[in-house]
C-alpha cells in the first residue's frame, strides 16, 4: 500500500497574499531604475509569477541582474501594504481538517517565510514549505511543484495546486497534477481554463464555501 498522502499545494503569490501588483509596481519602477522605460505595467502583469530570472528574460529577452535586485530593494520598501486575502488561513486549516495535507508552495526564498507566513496567518496548519531557494528553475518549470510533492511525500493523482496564474497551471501540469485557480492575481478565467485548470473561484472565499464540491473534497475519495 502506498505512503503517499492527498495534498494541496498552496501557491503564495495573487493566491494567499495580495501582491500581485505590489510585484508589478516593484518590477515597474526596477525596469525604469534600469533603463528599461519601455517595458510596460501590463507587460508585467501579465508575467507576474514567473521566477524573477525568467520573468526579465520574457521582458527584455535577456537577463538583468541590477532590474532583479532593484526589483527585490523596490518590492520590499512596499511589503508593509502587503495583506491576506480572506478566508486563506480557514481554507488551510480546513483542509487540514478534513485529511489533506497542505503544503506552502512559493517562488519566493527562504528568507521571506520570515514575514510571509506570519502575513497567511496559518502556520500552525501547514505539513511543510518549499520554496524557490530549493530548485533549480522557477515557474513555469515543474521543479517546485514536483519537489514539494516528493518532500512531503504527497500523491500527485490525490494532490493539487492553487493558483493564480497561468505559470502555476502550466507548472502543475508538467508535473502531473491538477490545478485550481483563484481569480484574485488579476488574470480571467478563460485564460486560466484554456491553460488547464480544472476548477476557477472568485477567491478562496468562494473555493471554502463551495468545498464539498470542488476538486479538494474529491481528491479524498
Amino acid at each position: 500500500m502506498s505512503d503517499l498522502r492527498p495534498g494541496v499545494l498552496f501557491d503564495v503569490d495573487g493566491t494567499l497574499l495580495d501582491t500581485n501588483y505590489l510585484h508589478v509596481i516593484a518590477w515597474w519602477e526596477a525596469m525604469n531604475d534600469a533603463g528599461h522605460p519601455e517595458v510596460s505595467m501590463a507587460a508585467i502583469h501579465r508575467s507576474v509569477g514567473i521566477a524573477s530570472e525568467g520573468l526579465v528574460q520574457r521582458l527584455l529577452g535577456h537577463d538583468d541582474e541590477k532590474a532583479r535586485e532593484g526589483h527585490s530593494a523596490r518590492y520590499e520598501a512596499l511589503r508593509d501594504h502587503v495583506k491576506a486575502f480572506p478566508k486563506g488561513a480557514e481554507l488551510i486549516r480546513h483542509c487540514a481538517e478534513k485529511g489533506l495535507t497542505p503544503v506552502l508552495a512559493t517562488s519566493g526564498k527562504e528568507k521571506d517565510l520570515e514575514w510571509m507566513l506570519p502575513a497567511i496567518g496559518a502556520e500552525d496548519s501547514f505539513a511543510g514549505v518549499t520554496t524557490s531557494s530549493e530548485v533549480e528553475d522557477g515557474k513555469p518549470a515543474p521543479d517546485l511543484v514536483s519537489t514539494s510533492l516528493e518532500e512531503h511525500h504527497l500523491d500527485p493523482d490525490r494532490s493539487a495546486l492553487i493558483g493564480d496564474t497561468v505559470w502555476d497551471v502550466e507548472a502543475a501540469a508538467k508535473a502531473g497534477v491538477r490545478c485550481v485557480a483563484v481569480l484574485t492575481g488579476g488574470i480571467s478565467e478563460a485564460e486560466l481554463r484554456d491553460a488547464g485548470a480544472v476548477e476557477v473561484y472568485a477567491d478562496l472565499a468562494d473555493l471554502l464555501d463551495r468545498f464539498d464540491d470542488s476538486l479538494l473534497a474529491r481528491l479524498l475519495d
